[in-house]
């Protein structure tokens, strides 16, 4: 091949780059405007039966109304929410693959260990769906008929009180790492990989606390006398329940946090396919049944701009960092 041939070809091959880019550009956009051609995995990072999954499904049942397929829930728990988000970073950035956390592994476990994944670069906020109040009950094993008697009774007797909680690093661990830090009581944790076998365990008194989010099961479990409630995390009393008190008004102020859930993607997933499913979940947040699933059960539908969710998380995280190391907390 001739030097002038070489160049007039490498010539052609120039030339037609823009073509070729703007096609792939134009295919690029086509697949986006285009999505969902297929059914969406919708990953939650808690088993079947808690309040996490009870939302996702209902959720899940709005979104595959709206977007015409269907949105399958797949339960993958474990290390307080971190196993769910982590196969979530790790799937194809395409939005055929999305969360439905807790922000605790983004803003928890980070400050308490190697994190499975970085929660800075591979996993992105969607949308905020909702914040749950905290319940701290006691078993039937438990003899504390309030929140001062349960203090009293871990600073007499240390590490004779089990509290259960839905995993390492989960915020009720926090919470209740805060709170024996504070009262100088030793407190056996008890890690679950999630809310129902949890509660199913406190049925049987096999500790004698718990920490959960407020969901249904919860609640009529309550009425019927098999948990008692001795404090709350939450802005203010539960309408469901008035005479239990704030971590904050039993001075417990750092403690008295309450869990926010949103929908997270991993990085690189186009933004138009992240603003569909961000405006999807708002509407379907807004519409009367959805709104009054959650708040019946003490949950308060949340929603909002991306940008406002992320926001939310890089504050916690913050907020989160400074509490553990004044607390000294550390995983074992």
């Amino acid at each position: 091949m001739t030097y002038f041939l070489r160049l007039s070809l490498l010539a052609c091959a120039v030339a037609a780059l823009p073509a070729a880019l703007s096609l792939n550009v134009q295919a690029a956009d086509k697949a986006e405007a285009a999505w969902p051609q297929r059914p969406i995995r919708l990953i939650v990072s808690y088993p079947a039966g808690g309040v996490s999954d009870v939302v996702a499904r209902a959720l899940g049942e709005k979104l595959t109304a709206a977007l015409g397929q269907s949105v399958v829930i797949d339960n993958k728990a474990g290390a307080g929410g971190s196993i769910g988000l982590d196969l979530v970073a790790k799937s194809n950035p395409d939005g055929y693959t999305l969360g439905f956390s807790s922000i605790s592994p983004l803003t928890l476990s980070p400050h308490l260990g190697k994190p499975l994944f970085d929660p800075n670069k591979d996993i992105v906020p969607v949308v905020s769906v909702m914040y749950s109040p905290v319940l701290l009950l006691a078993t039937t094993r438990s003899t504390a008929k309030s929140f001062a008697e349960l203090v009293a009774q871990a600073k007499a007797h240390p590490g004779e009180v089990r509290w259960a909680t839905a995993g390492l690093a989960s915020l009720g661990h926090i919470m209740m790492e805060q709170i024996a830090d504070k009262a100088k009581a030793q407190i056996t944790h008890v890690p679950y990989k999630g809310g129902g076998q949890q509660l199913n365990d406190g049925l049987s008194a096999q500790f004698e606390i718990l920490s959960t989010n407020a969901g249904p099961a919860v609640m009529q479990h309550i009425k019927a006398g098999k948990f008692k409630a001795l404090a709350v995390g939450a802005p203010s009393r539960l309408d469901s329940l008035p005479q239990v008190p704030t971590l904050e008004e039993l001075g417990y102020k750092s403690a008295n946090t309450t869990s926010l859930f949103g929908i997270f993607a991993p990085a690189g997933v186009p933004a138009p396919v992240l603003a569909r499913i961000n405006a999807e979940v708002n509407k379907a947040l807004a519409l009367p049944d959805v709104r009054q699933r959650l708040e019946l059960t003490d949950n308060v539908p949340t929603g909002g701009k991306a940008a406002d969710f992320a926001k939310q998380i890089e504050a916690e995280s913050k907020a989160n960092a400074r509490i553990i190391q004044a607390a000294h907390i550390q995983l074992n």
